[in-house]
């Protein structure tokens, strides 16, 4: 102690007798999940593994240059050049037109267009349906039931029910008094495509909307409309930001799933990569047919590469985040 001003700190007591046993880890859990995630590797992860390998494969076929058989070996990037700058094999732009290395980008283009209309349109009508089911009314709960039914039908049939929509004598074209070609013409066929894509997943919107009505406090309106608010403003000050979440959600879900669209416009307008109506998993599943395992394990890869990088963006820009609580949107997203 000096002058008074330090203090005497003693050591602490140590316990008397031995010191408690360390407690054993409980590996209950991770043998519970361990079967889920096996399979889970089995069937996602080694398939994406597995492809990437193949993308940097040659494929088996005549050497052009010997008019010998191969059995492929590495390619490096050529696939991907082939697919991203159209060479195919004298540098960029080569592949003939009619060829798949030269429909790439229009595919992505076609791809792309399908994403923007159909969601947009799908929000659109997916939240005025979903204000609608969202009020009490006699008969809410068949209408509800009913909405869902087109969403319920298999993608299969319901292309084929509009690809009979759609014939050149279907009904489309008498009810029209028409003689549109809409599984052939170019904006005819892509418009049909919407329309039949509109009409099946447009009650999934609603679904995840009504939802995210469902959790706003109705003690909310009421003040509102105490306040004095029209239904516009209750609408545009409270139901759309108080809705957002689930909104985003819903356009994440149905973004990532249009960016891989196939069977809807392959059964309406064709399988080949030259139709007005082709994505890129048409693309990609063309390049199978044709013999192209390597090229179009490369083309996979770079669709894989694309719906994550759009997923990526919705979910840390635009607030599509379906982990995040609907309080922690509201307070503005992570502190």
């Amino acid at each position: 102690m000096d002058s008074g001003r330090d203090v005497l700190v003693e050591d602490p007591p140590t316990p008397d007798g031995p010191p408690p046993p360390k407690r054993k880890r409980d590996f209950r859990a991770v043998w519970l999940i361990a079967p889920t995630m096996v399979i889970l590797a089995i069937v996602i992860v080694y398939p994406v593994l597995r492809a990437v390998y193949l993308s940097f494969q040659r494929d088996k076929g005549v050497d052009p240059v010997t008019g010998r058989f191969v059995q492929g070996g590495f390619a490096g990037f050529d696939h991907y050049l082939m697919w991203l700058t159209g060479n195919c094999g004298s540098g960029a732009g080569t592949c003939p037109p009619g060829t798949l290395g030269a429909d790439f980008w229009p595919a992505v283009g076609i791809t792309f267009f399908f994403a923007v209309v159909t969601v947009s349109i799908e929000v659109l009508l997916g939240l005025w349906m979903a204000t609608v089911m969202s009020r009490s009314f006699v008969g809410r709960s068949f209408l509800r039931a009913s909405v869902l039914i087109p969403w319920a039908i298999p993608t299969a049939v319901t292309a084929k029910l509009w690809f009979f929509i759609f014939a050149e004598n279907g009904i489309a074209n008498r009810v029209l008094g028409t003689s549109i070609a809409w599984t052939t013409d170019p904006w005819a066929s892509r418009f049909a495509v919407i329309i039949a894509d509109v009409w099946k997943t447009t009650p999934f919107m609603a679904l995840l909307i009504l939802a995210g009505l469902q959790m706003i406090p109705q003690d909310i309106y009421e003040a509102a409309r105490v306040d004095g608010a029209s239904a516009w403003q209750r609408f545009k000050s409270i139901t759309l930001p108080l809705v957002k979440p689930a909104l985003m959600v819903a356009v994440l879900f149905r973004t990532l799933d249009v960016l891989r669209m196939y069977d809807l416009p392959a059964i309406l307008a064709g399988t080949s990569g030259a139709t007005p109506t082709t994505t890129v998993s048409i693309l990609a599943v063309a390049g199978i047919r044709q013999d192209q395992i390597q090229s179009a394990s490369a083309l996979s890869t770079l669709i894989f590469l694309m719906i994550f990088a759009v997923a990526y963006i919705m979910v840390k820009f635009l607030g599509a985040n379906a982990v995040r609580t609907q309080d922690e949107q509201r307070k503005g997203g992570d502190h």
